[in-house]
């Protein structure tokens, strides 16, 4: 999978990769002939007492290493900037995979897991390619070119190459076999520390309220452990590596000193000679060096690349149509024997549901926690498709509809509502980035939340923090109703909407809301029973079935379902009056 990676996304920068290539091979000819002039310098000038030689020789060496360290500065440049630019290019992708997931995908890997993919895992695939542009690169040509230039300064002490070079690649294969598991447990660790500390950020009112705070710091203890124990293993092998590669070297170089002088004294080999073959021996044990720091790095990212592999491969359950169908737009909603199922369940959370809801109407409906509400919702505007039957929007199966149209059409409101990081504005035209001052305070007035907006020094401009954490439930409900409004769409889907609103603020809303909506469809889902008891039609559902269709009046004398609910809430009197 890495390696698919790399060639898909380094694809469009061939033309950097091949510059650092270059630079990276005339460098590595520069550092492997330098150690040669040094040698000549040695056995023609210094032996010899020519001065000229070595003055001529060493500003030959000088303008070989000026060469070198241009290339290698030019290398890391572009290396490095490549590496980056992979580094945006892969989260990009990630991200727009994740934008089309439906909400089946996005719980299958957990948030957690995502957000450690789009950063812990990419950052690790982006670290090898830039050691790979700005030291693995040189590498083969440094070991090739030095073990030649070795055989050249002498053939008989190379033979110590044979030996030395097999048990060094033995040595790091061992070790590098036993991190490579170890790699992988190593992200699934830190997927659990981000999901238990996102959750703690996330509960920390729950945390408070409940005096959980030791229970909590130990449950992130023991994945914090988790993580260590983990770490530490992988940490001892990583430890060992060095120290295995720096005593076969030190070994090498007594060895190769050992048996030059040996040859020196034979008369076989000269100083200078025995000087520039110590200088290959570390060059080429330097390259394999470099080549261990990657293989280091290759099975954790080789690892990485995996698991980003899974995001980008994962296609969505929620497809877009090769022929996106565009209709005329009246808001007319239908559900014709819908059923839905989640993934592993045994039973369907919606079976065989149909209702129709018209503009100009209210469809409300009712029902008891986990009958299904939300999931029937959700499937309008495809944040979930049906497994059974179909819904419709203006007599086209969503399925078959333009998403941007189907995105113009309906507009949710949903059970949670969430605000961005921004300003009350920015959040209001989310949907429609054209709309005027003048609209959006209309959009604010309709949804009861003119007042504390006036209040806030900045008004329309006033800053809301991620997830509208600076403002209380039923203001974020209130922005986020208008920001509905703001979108005029021609069917509204409110999800529980109006659960944070006390019961005056409700009355008010829902009548400001009739004179906005008149033209549209209007769902609405609740608990409250005097939210929904105006509606034009009720829909009562009870685990997942549709078991009553009517006004109020209908069905507190023909629905036992609806009657209990009710019941639940008003009195008899209440609920006649």
């Amino acid at each position: 999978m890495l390696i698919k990676i790399l060639r898909q996304y380094l694809r469009p920068y061939k033309g950097p990769i091949y510059l650092v290539l270059a630079l990276q091979f005339v460098q590595t000819l520069c550092a492997l002939y330098l150690p040669t002039l040094n040698a000549d310098i040695i056995d023609d000038g210094v032996v010899k007492g020519d001065t000229g030689y070595v003055i001529k020789t060493g500003a030959l060496m000088l303008v070989f290493s000026l060469l070198q360290i241009a290339c290698s500065v030019g290398a890391v440049y572009f290396g490095a900037r490549t590496a980056t630019a992979l580094g945006r290019d892969l989260r990009a992708g990630i991200f727009d995979r994740v934008q089309a997931f439906s909400t089946r995908e996005v719980g299958r890997f957990g948030a957690p897991s995502l957000l450690t993919r789009t950063t812990n895992d990419v950052l690790q695939v982006q670290m090898v390619v830039l050691m790979t542009f700005t030291m693995a690169a040189a590498a083969p040509v440094m070991l090739v070119g030095g073990v030649i230039l070795a055989l050249r300064q002498d053939v008989p002490l190379s033979g110590l190459l044979v030996a030395i070079i097999p048990a060094l690649a033995i040595a790091i294969g061992i070790i590098i076999s036993r991190m490579g598991p170890l790699f992988r447990i190593v992200q699934v660790r830190i997927d659990k520390i981000n999901g238990v500390m996102r959750e703690q950020i996330t509960g920390i009112r729950v945390i408070r309220a409940f005096v959980k705070d030791e229970h909590e710091n130990q449950r992130y203890g023991r994945a914090n452990e988790e993580l260590l124990d983990v770490s530490l293993r992988v940490g001892k092998l990583m430890a060992l590596m060095f120290p295995v590669v720096m005593t076969i070297v030190n070994f090498a170089s007594v060895g190769v000193l050992w048996f030059g002088a040996h040859r020196i004294d034979s008369g076989g080999m000269q100083i200078g000679s025995l000087t520039a073959f110590l200088s290959y021996l570390m060059q080429i044990l330097m390259s394999v060096m470099m080549t261990t720091f990657m293989f280091m790095m290759v099975p954790r990212a080789a690892v990485c690349a995996d698991r980003i592999g899974e995001v980008l491969e994962t296609e969505s359950s929620v497809v877009p149509p090769v022929v996106a169908l565009v209709p005329q737009t009246s808001g007319t909603l239908e559900l014709r024997g819908a059923s839905f199922k989640y993934p592993g369940a045994e039973d369907c959370v919606l079976n065989e549901v149909s209702l129709t809801a018209r503009p100009g109407e209210t469809t409300a409906i009712i029902g008891s926690t986990g009958a299904g509400k939300t999931t029937l919702l959700n499937l309008v505007p495809r944040l979930a498709d049906v497994t059974d039957g179909a819904v419709l929007v203006d007599g086209v199966d969503v399925r078959q509809l333009d998403p941007q149209r189907l995105t113009e059409t309906v507009a949710i409101v949903p059970q949670k509502p969430y605000l961005f990081t921004g300003t009350i504005a920015s959040n209001l035209r989310y949907g429609r980035p054209d709309a005027s001052d003048e609209e959006l305070w209309e959009a604010l007035e309709t949804a009861q939340a003119r007042d504390f907006v006036e209040r806030m020094p900045e008004g329309l401009n006033a800053p809301i923090a991620q997830g509208g954490t600076n403002v209380s439930g039923g203001q974020r409900q209130r922005l986020a109703i208008a920001r509905a409004l703001v979108h005029k769409p021609e069917i509204f889907l409110f999800d529980d909407s109006f659960s944070a609103l006390d019961y005056s603020t409700d009355a008010r809303l829902r009548a400001a809301l009739v004179d906005q909506t008149r033209e549209s469809t209007v769902v609405i889902v609740a608990q409250r029973v005097s939210t929904i008891r105006t509606a034009d039609r009720i829909i009562v559902l009870d685990r997942g079935v549709v078991v009553g269709s009517g006004t109020h009046s209908e069905l507190m004398e023909s629905n036992e379902t609806y009657r209990e609910i009710v019941l639940s809430q008003l009195t008899e009197e209440e609920a006649a009056a």
